[in-house]
């Protein structure tokens, strides 16, 4: 679905209006969101929040996603769990326990929504990665915000830091062309085969699925009496 820019975007309707539990957002998240959410509206999806806070995303996803969809918010304090709206749940654990997260898929099933705005710490963001992305719908989406902290060393971050999310993150660029590398031994793995699109935003990445098979080029029309580097576009 293409969302058009012109078009007014519920979410950001919703924040502004909001007059429930607090809710704790970047401003520029809002169309980031309505981007690539929009699609799974009204319909019995599967949306997980990890970070609960004081519950008003959650309420807020209530609304917008519909009444057909599962929303599940994971938070490591146990006081959230009082904090659940009405037609949510919460889940209580750590999102570095793998233990938790492998609990969690396994109650759930498939996940056709997922959102990282947990802690915020590498360790956090890597572990849920690995251990959710895999749970995520064929055709689902992945999103880590506030991906400023890969920058920050108190998160564990810093400028290339090669235990920062954001340098994660770049790696799965080559794992996204992997079809196309060259190098001995090189070859695509399960993110080649799984990941469609990634999305890099300030602060956001959002990873989209969709199961893929190795590319194919074809060449139509006729041919023109010299030939064009298809490149370049040059003889």
């Amino acid at each position: 679905m293409t969302i058009d820019a012109r078009e007014r975007n519920p979410l950001r309707d919703y924040f502004e209006g909001n007059e429930g539990a607090t809710i704790d957002k970047w401003l520029h998240y809002f169309d980031i969101y309505h981007r690539h959410f929009a699609r799974f509206r009204d319909r019995p999806v599967t949306v997980v929040e990890i970070g609960v806070f004081q519950g008003g995303s959650l309420a807020m996803w209530r609304d917008y996603f519909g009444p057909q969809a599962r929303i599940v918010g994971i938070d490591v304090d146990e006081r959230c769990r009082d904090l659940a709206p009405p037609g949510t749940e919460v889940r209580i654990g750590s999102q570095t326990d793998r233990d938790f997260l492998r609990a969690v898929k396994r109650e759930l099933g498939s996940i056709d929504v997922l959102i990282d705005d947990g802690g915020h710490v590498m360790a956090q963001q890597l572990v849920s990665f690995d251990e959710l992305f895999p749970a995520v719908s064929a055709e689902g989406v992945y999103l880590v915000e506030d991906l400023h902290t890969s920058y920050w060393p108190e998160y564990g971050g810093g400028l290339r830091h090669p235990g920062s999310f954001i340098e994660f993150a770049k790696s799965l660029i080559d794992h996204l062309n992997a079809w196309h590398l060259r190098e001995p031994g090189a070859a695509p793995s399960p993110w080649t085969r799984s990941i469609d699109g990634l999305h890099f935003y300030d602060s956001v990445l959002v990873v989209e699925k969709r199961p893929r098979l190795k590319p194919m080029q074809r060449r139509t029309g006729q041919a023109a009496r010299f030939m064009m580097h298809p490149s370049t576009g040059t003889p």
